[in-house]
């Protein structure tokens, strides 16, 4: 007995030996290991029914920066997703969600709608998601599995973000919640998003009443 519970001291204050700036990195692995755990393989994805009308938020962003949108590369599929996959789709969604502030394109431009990347650091859900899938793609993401989505929020208005096709099932990053989840688990209705392979093409997810704007600040 004593022997026991001498190694469960040593284990103890080898816990507390850990240096403090480790801890928030090691406690963030672990909330990524539970939250894998929790998703079943193979959970089901979304389902769509052809094409739709592209938003004209991001026909205008591809008019402007016709470089960020192209016909894409073609291929669908589904990006597998494990703990240090899923860590890093936290870990770009929590900083990011840090790093632009909350502003509606009215008070931020004075337009009803625009998509940018957030180069000043302002903006609203469209700009999350932009910002969200251009450094997972810098990352090594398959592009053909991050599609800019459009839902209805829990408040009934338009809003945009980014889900992930996994084999986990449909993964969404969202900047009015900080965990990562099911689609299915949003709460949200989901209206239209990219078309996998063709980001100019935009497919419909059931809800016909599409938002007149998706602008929706955190």
């Amino acid at each position: 007995m004593k022997s026991l519970t001498g190694a469960l001291v040593a284990v103890a204050m080898a816990v507390l030996a850990v240096p403090a700036e480790m801890a928030p990195a090691r406690a963030s692995e672990a909330r990524a290991s539970e939250a894998v755990a929790m998703l079943s393989p193979f959970a089901a994805n979304m389902a769509v029914s052809g094409s739709t009308s592209t938003p004209v938020g991001y026909a205008r962003f591809c008019e402007e920066m016709p470089a960020e949108c192209g016909n894409g590369n073609g291929r669908a599929g589904r990006v597998v997703v494990n703990e240090a996959e899923f860590h890093q789709l936290q870990k770009v969604n929590d900083e990011i969600n840090a790093r632009i502030q909350p502003m509606t394109d009215i008070d931020h431009y004075g337009e009803v709608e625009r998509w940018t990347f957030a180069e000043d650091g302002y903006g609203d859900c469209e700009e999350y998601v932009l910002v969200k899938r251009r450094e997972l793609v810098r990352l090594g993401w398959p592009p053909e599995t991050l599609l800019i989505t459009v839902v209805r929020d829990k408040k009934n208005a338009g809003h945009a973000v980014l889900a992930v096709v996994s084999d986990r099932g449909d993964l969404v990053l969202d900047n009015q919640e900080a965990p990562i989840l099911l689609w299915h688990e949003t709460g949200y209705r989901f209206v239209k998003r990219q078309a996998q392979g063709n980001p100019n093409r935009w497919v419909s997810l059931g809800d016909v009443l599409a938002p007149a704007t998706v602008g929706r600040a955190k």
